[in-house]
């Protein structure tokens, strides 16, 4: 039995090397025809010995796993989108803030291609592939395992030396002779032609019979490891390591030491891209410093060491038909283009915002004209101009709306804003269910069980009018609606007495008070701890708050002073919801409340986030610049030379990491 063992054992390790050697080194070692029996012969002895049964068999390259439906998955890491840049100053713009955040000019850039594809992550341990999870919305995606074992240039087991648990970013795509290939093969059998290769690669991994993705052409490039691995010091070293335990790496990125260095391979790669045999929409530059992207960090949104540069992007010609107006939970409206369909970086578009008033008049739109469209940011359509040659003498000029096109209320614009607004809040439908919308949405209550449409069926039902109706839903009123089985209304009160655990400031996001995103909302919940405290602060007193302007603190002020709004805060406070900080399991107070740090240098111990993050769960606050009124330099090694400065001219306390843990102690 045991020679049984080691004969699977060695089929399955020869087959995973010549994987290798064939689909990410392209360097066949035997013909297709002795893989082929290799495989057969693996297959009939697992079927024979189902006890050496192992998850990741090249056999299970074929696949036969039917899905009912895709898990999700929360990402351990989120998978951040890349800010834009479109022209050679916005990259020394973002040069130019590394250069402050980082004080050094010494700053290399590693260069790569930016696939267009679908973004996926993958996690191994000790060596296997254990998951496959989409990008989703970045905090977290469907998991695909599955359909991802059936790709070929997916290692299921590794080689060489690597952690021991990583996770592995990359990008799916189909190469553009695959493509056309598969195409021709659908048009012989009468069928329609698959629109983009990106849409089908898409389309390929949420296929329920993962047999059924093991017949589509999807390959994989890989590009970012994450791991709390210290030892490589590189973005380049990351990519060859990657290579040497059995990941396709694109050999098309540069090291560059300069941004000259980095347009010329921008410039190249414009030139050239059409020659490549897959899809790219840009170039991705990153530091190359690993201890340097730590010392980065990231926005809300996006790693500050990092950064897209987007091609210029494609522009059609097509004809502009009627506008139509879209009302949003705040009562802004926006006018939207409905257009002759046209095809546009591969799918077709019917449809593109034009913002406000004051881009119709910039754009000077007739009705009928002809327009030229693109995709900002490849993805939203928007028109950019008008082909004046080809406007009609009798065509008439497209003027904004000047009542609500919901309740027919008289539209409203301060000089100070860019978009009309309906002033009937309490009576406006799309306003009322806007609110409620955005208030069970992810980022806020994250409440499960209610989605959109069923807001909407509340909301005609007359069970919901405001979003704290939701907390008093009966039973009885729900059974008799449409699509409201017993499970249904289970899954509604779950998510209801669930989003009773959510924290103050993701309460404080949820009310909907305009302006007020995520960090402000944070900000807000930190200074002031309660929201009685909150509704109690004057104009004056929001101002003196870090990141809180004039638009914001009005903003604010004017919610509060709606007696509506308070009456509604009133009945979820009541229903149970977090309107005021509680101390978490670790029992954190206030103890920096009156501190303000200032953080430079590479730390052993923590990142910077990390210290950013142990600062604010004390009540400390952390800014980017050092001034009269910083408490404390907290500084790793190499300290920024100007700061180091400033603090000694100031007499600013400088201090370690194991000096922050002491402060913190001394001051319970």
């Amino acid at each position: 039995m045991n020679l049984i063992k080691q004969n699977i054992e060695k089929l399955r390790n020869d087959l995973h090397r010549h994987n290798y050697s064939y689909y990410v080194l392209d360097k066949p070692v035997i013909s297709d025809f002795e893989f082929d029996t290799k495989l057969k012969e693996l297959k009939i002895l697992e079927d024979k010995f189902p006890k050496f049964n192992d998850e990741n068999s090249p056999t299970k390259r074929v696949g036969g796993t039917v899905m009912k439906s895709f898990d999700s998955v929360i990402h351990q890491y989120p998978m951040y989108s890349l800010d834009n840049s479109y022209s050679k100053q916005d990259l020394e713009d973002w040069n130019q803030r590394l250069i402050r955040n980082l004080e050094t000019e010494n700053i290399n850039f590693l260069c790569e291609l930016k696939f267009d594809g679908v973004s996926i992550n993958l996690t191994y341990e000790n060596g296997n592939l254990t998951k496959a999870v989409t990008r989703g919305d970045g905090v977290q995606g469907d998991d695909v395992t599955e359909n991802i074992k059936t790709i070929k240039t997916i290692p299921l087991k590794l080689e060489g030396s690597f952690p021991e648990k990583f996770q592995i970013r990359g990008e799916i795509i189909i190469n553009k002779y695959d493509f056309a290939e598969m195409n021709n093969k659908r048009l012989a059998e009468g069928l329609e032609p698959y629109m983009n290769p990106r849409n089908t690669a898409s389309g390929s991994l949420k296929l329920r019979d993962s047999s059924e993705t093991a017949k589509r052409p999807l390959k994989c490039f890989f590009y970012q490891v994450v791991t709390q691995k210290n030892d490589i010091k590189t973005q380049k070293e990351y990519l060859t390591s990657a290579l040497d335990w059995g990941f396709k790496i694109s050999n098309t990125y540069k090291l560059c030491d300069n941004l000259a260095e980095v347009m010329s391979f921008i410039n190249n790669w414009d030139k050239e891209r059409s020659r490549l045999d897959f899809e790219i929409d840009g170039v991705v530059i990153k530091v190359n410093n690993i201890k340097f992207q730590k010392q980065l960090g990231f926005t809300s949104k996006y790693p500050r060491w990092s950064i897209a540069y987007k091609f210029k992007t494609e522009q059609v010609l097509t004809k502009l038909l009627s506008v139509s107006y879209q009302l949003g939970r705040t009562g802004a409206v926006t006018p939207v283009a409905n257009l002759e369909s046209v095809l546009l970086g591969g799918t077709y578009v019917k449809r593109a915002s034009l913002h406000n008033q004051d881009q119709i008049n910039k754009l000077d739109l007739y009705f009928n004209d002809h327009v030229f469209i693109e995709k900002g940011g490849e993805i939203i359509p928007k028109i950019v101009g008008v082909e004046f040659e080809k406007r009609d003498l009798y065509s008439e000029k497209i003027k904004f709306i000047k009542n609500c096109p919901s309740c027919n209320h008289v539209l409203k614009r301060s000089e100070s804003e860019s978009h009309h607004y309906c002033p009937n809040t309490d009576n406006c439908a799309p306003q009322i269910t806007g609110r409620i919308q955005h208030f069970i949405s992810r980022k806020a209550m994250d409440i499960n069980g209610i989605g959109n449409e069923t807001v909407d069926l509340l909301y005609k039902s007359g069970l919901v009018l405001n979003y704290a109706d939701l907390y008093n839903l009966k039973k009885e009123n729900l059974i008799v609606l449409e699509r409201m089985a017993e499970k249904s209304i289970d899954n509604i009160y779950f998510g209801l007495e669930e989003s009773k655990k959510i924290s103050f400031e993701r309460v404080l996001f949820a009310l909907g008070i305009r302006y007020v995103g995520q960090t402000v909302a944070k900000n807000l919940a930190k200074e002031f701890k309660s929201i009685d405290n909150l509704i109690s602060k004057t104009y004056e007193d929001l101002l003196l708050i870090d990141e809180i302007g004039e638009r914001i603190s009005k903003s604010i002020i004017d919610f509060f002073k709606i007696k509506n709004n308070v009456k509604l805060i009133d009945r979820l406070r009541n229903f149970g919801l977090q309107f005021e900080i509680i101390e978490n399991d670790k029992g954190l107070i206030d103890v920096l409340s009156d501190c303000r740090f200032v953080i430079s240098g590479i730390f052993e111990i923590n990142s910077r986030d990390e210290l950013k993050k142990i600062i604010e769960d004390y009540g400390g606050k952390v800014s980017s610049s050092i001034t009269s009124k910083t408490s404390y330099l907290l500084g790793g090694n190499n300290i920024g030379p100007s700061k180091l400065i400033k603090a000694n001219s100031l007499g600013i306390s400088i201090i370690s990491e194991n000096e922050l843990n002491d402060l913190i102690e001394s001051k319970h």
